[in-house]
């Protein structure tokens, strides 16, 4: 699997394909192969003559891991998807994200739209604005000894998640309580670039993709049918608006 280093981080990446380059940035606690190889999306993007390069983020996957939270934020985060751009030599992409990857691609379009030719936020609405999702419960059940001691409901989903992968349940600590940061009202509506938001209508983490629609000049809205934040991220409905998406860009 290829790397790079930003300064001293060392972020994990794949690059696949040919033709306009698109940028998948995955959510908290997943991996871009959890999020984007295995639902199929770098396949059916590359059927679709794309570049697809998608990133590991810091504290996930084969990337670096790092144990203060002041490394999460979200300006930091943001900043090794243009170093991993940097790197490939692409000026401009059409850049993908899912939740947290979300909230860094939405950091991106306010400001560094030069280098975005769209965004897609999947996975997040208003939460975008008004905050939601996992918190310090979730951060606890990460730190915890085992499955076992952990009682909050929320918690134990995320701790078994990041058991099952295999995950440095401390790096993933960190990383929550350091990219918690929120975009103002005033700060999505200074976003210029084109926007689809992409949201399940039974994620109850995400929050309202309509209400962050008015907000975002000019966006689109899709409402992923019957999925919740976690099970929309391979759904076909998605998939097909996303494809249509690109393909309006010019």
């Amino acid at each position: 699997m290829p790397s790079f280093k930003n300064g001293a981080v060392e972020i994990a990446y794949l690059d696949e394909g040919e033709g306009e380059p698109i940028v998948l940035v995955h959510g908290f606690a997943s991996t871009k192969n959890v999020n984007w190889v295995y639902p199929t999306w770098v396949s059916e993007l590359r059927k679709n003559g794309r570049r697809v390069i998608a990133l590991d983020n810091r504290g996930h996957g084969d990337s670096a891991k790092l144990y203060d939270a002041a490394q999460y934020s979200i300006p930091i985060m943001a900043g090794d998807v243009t170093a991993l751009m940097d790197h490939l030599e692409i000026g401009m992409a059409d850049i993908m994200g899912y939740s947290l990857g979300s909230r860094m691609t939405a950091w991106l379009g306010l400001k560094a739209p030069q280098r975005l030719r769209s965004a897609i936020l999947g996975g997040i609405g208003i939460g975008l604005i008004d905050g939601g999702g996992p918190g310090e419960n979730v951060a606890a059940a990460l730190e915890a000894p085992s499955l076992e001691d952990v009682t909050d409901p929320v918690g134990r989903t995320f701790r078994a998640f990041a058991d099952q992968t295999r995950s440095d349940r401390l790096a993933l600590a960190a990383c929550l309580r350091g990219s918690r940061g929120l975009m103002t009202k005033q700060q999505a509506a200074a976003i210029s670039v084109p926007v689809l938001i992409a949201v399940g209508t039974a994620d109850e983490i995400a929050g309202s993709a309509a209400a962050l629609g008015k907000i975002i000049p000019g966006s689109e809205v899709l409402d992923i049918p019957n999925r919740d934040h976690m099970r929309a991220v391979g759904d076909k409905v998605y998939k097909t608006a996303v494809l249509d998406f690109l393909s309006r860009r010019s």
